[in-house]
């Protein structure tokens, strides 16, 4: 692998690619390592630079389309996404969560998938528009390929819990390949081992694409940088793997030959905006209930092949139960809440001088003097100093034995934290809604092209959803023996109105995938419909969503379609036909 940034010196240079991908996330990653182990030439071009930076982050900026999100909501998604994503905030990012740089948003991701179900891939008479042209069956293979590509252990626990319509569902974490404290960032993990027929050109932002309506084929992309080169690439073959908002965003823009845009002879590109939904359903309190719970629906250790995996214990709605009552597919998990008192947190607010009650923060940093004594021992397993091997027996063995306590300093980064409770927190998948959409706004990014506006509203079948989740849940827990949970007063009562759940930053469906043009953007090989040479990969393409953290079935769908692009293609080096510097 050869990596390069775009810059004054390549400015006017036009380059012919065999396979050029857009966007350098997990998926474009994916596909460019897949694709140059079959003997294709690959150029891979990222936006952004090899991690986050300011100016980069500004090319982010997604515009509500309407009043979608009022002061509150924010606020609650900046206390959900910001304390991961670092450059993140809820005003510049509307809707969504993105990150510039070569790993895309795994630099700000918790590591957490799980596979879709087989019903998600079903036409399900009580969701319109549900339904995708292959079958879970079809993506077995692939998905067993993505596994291996996150590290993942090969078998789930066993089910623990069957009640009330609720049974047993498992995430799995994405380990680091090289920090043993932290998840997989595929820009870190996985991109230094990319072989030498894939070069990557940073900074390059693909600003448009050429058709040709004659012979059907993407013929050129513009990109360009912020510090105002430009190129021009002539293309065999792209993909599209810049994400839902993007892939949309870049094909709406590129209407110099269709006024919709590229593959939107129906009106379909950037409709069908999907995600999951995030809420709270309420609280467990109580250290006897708190335990139970603990063991139960926390996390699991497992060994496999010498290597220790990490995995987190929810509910889901069975199937039957989702054709019975029409709902969507919807599981709960539960968090961990920190107390007001938190020694950690008291101890920060002191040493930045931030503290507005300097008494009760150092009685609180006294008391837990324990805690911080304890993330200071965690954090020496970051130390270079104590060798590799003894950081794997230790974080592996309490994996093993102490999940519970290694997936907090997972989440803490190393840190301990005082708790007071669970909260109970359920996720949804949302139903297809045309008007759910990205589309594109007046206002220009700093490169002078337009930016994405997104609308997305959740109804009544995701209400009628989470509200199942909660009743069933009770019901479940007083079966079960468990003390009754402490729910949010909307849970049971239909006249009172759910607060706005918050996006999980799970960007599906912009440019889904179809039997015919009538029904989506791209067909079952993920080719966009009227084009010859023009793919898109990763969330986009998925016409509904499934409750599961989706990377894994994002890989999944982009190492079957590296599969298609190298299957009976011919090969063809990248040839540069001038101003080549940066490139050979």
């Amino acid at each position: 692998m050869t990596v390069t940034r775009l810059s004054g010196r390549d400015g006017g240079a036009t380059i012919e690619a065999d396979l050029v991908i857009v966007g350098g996330g997990p998926v474009g990653l994916a596909i460019a390592d897949r694709c140059a182990r079959k003997g294709i030439d690959v150029l891979l071009l990222e936006s952004g630079l090899e991690q986050q930076d300011q100016a980069h982050e500004a090319l982010n900026e997604v515009l509500a389309a309407d009043d979608m999100q009022h002061p509150d909501l924010a606020a609650h998604r900046t206390g959900f996404h910001g304390g991961q994503a670092l450059l993140w905030n809820a005003q510049r990012q509307a809707y969504g969560v993105r990150c510039r740089g070569l790993g895309g948003s795994t630099q700000a991701w918790a590591g957490k998938v799980a596979p879709f179900d087989k019903i998600d891939f079903a036409k399900r008479d009580w969701i319109p528009d549900s339904g995708w042209p292959i079958g879970r069956e079809e993506l077995n293979a692939s998905l067993d390929q993505a596994r291996e590509l996150l590290g993942l252990c090969p078998a789930a626990p066993e089910p623990r819990f069957s009640e009330a319509g609720l049974r047993s569902c498992y995430w799995q974490f994405a380990r680091s390949r090289t920090d043993r404290l932290d998840v997989m960032r595929f820009g870190r993990d996985f991109a230094p081992g990319l072989p030498p027929k894939v070069r990557v050109l940073l900074d390059a932002t693909v600003t448009r694409l050429g058709f040709d309506p004659v012979s059907q084929i993407a013929n050129e992309l513009e990109v360009a940088s912020l510090s105002g080169a430009s190129v021009i690439i002539k293309p065999r073959r792209v993909v599209l793997a810049a994400g839902a908002i993007e892939n949309a965003r870049l094909m709406l823009v590129s209407n110099d030959v269709e006024p919709g845009g590229i593959g939107n002879h129906h009106d379909l590109v950037g409709r069908y905006l999907i995600d999951h939904a995030g809420i709270r359903l309420g609280e467990v309190k109580g250290s006897k209930n708190i335990v139970q719970l603990a063991r139960t629906f926390g996390f699991y250790g497992q060994s496999h092949t010498g290597r220790s995996h990490m995995f987190m214990h929810g509910l889901t709605l069975s199937p039957e139960v989702q054709e019975q009552d029409g709902l969507l597919n919807a599981a709960i998990y539960f968090a961990p809440l920190r107390a007001v008192d938190d020694p950690f947190d008291a101890l920060k607010r002191l040493l930045r001088r931030q503290s507005g009650a300097k008494f009760h923060d150092v009685v609180a940093v006294m008391k837990g003097i324990g805690f911080i004594a304890r993330g200071m021992g965690t954090r020496m397993l970051t130390s270079p100093h104590i060798p590799q091997w003894s950081k794997d027996m230790i974080v592996g063995s309490a994996i093993r034995f102490a999940p519970n306590l290694v997936a907090d300093e997972f989440a803490s980064g190393g840190i301990p934290h005082k708790l007071t409770g669970l909260g109970i927190e359920a996720i949804t998948e949302t139903a297809p809604n045309r008007d759910n959409r990205i589309m594109l706004a007046e206002k220009l990014d700093p490169l002078g092209i337009r930016r994405a506006a997104a609308h997305w509203r959740t109804g009544a079948i995701e209400a009628r959803t989470i509200r199942t989740l909660a009743v069933r849940l009770n019901r479940a827990f007083g079966a079960a023996g468990y003390a009754a949970p402490d729910l949010a007063d909307w849970a049971s009562d239909d006249n009172c109105p759910l607060p706005d759940p918050v996006d999980l930053a799970h960007m599906m469906g912009t440019t889904r995938m179809a039997n015919d043009p009538e029904n989506g953007v791209v067909d079952s090989n993920c080719r966009v419909f009227g084009t010859n040479n023009l793919y898109i990969a990763g969330g986009s393409v998925c016409p509904t969503g499934g409750h599961a953290n989706p990377t894994w079935m994002f890989l999944a769908l982009a190492l079957r379609l590296a599969d298609h692009l190298a299957t009976g293609q011919s090969r063809s080096n990248a040839t540069v036909l001038c101003k080549t510097s940066a490139f050979t």
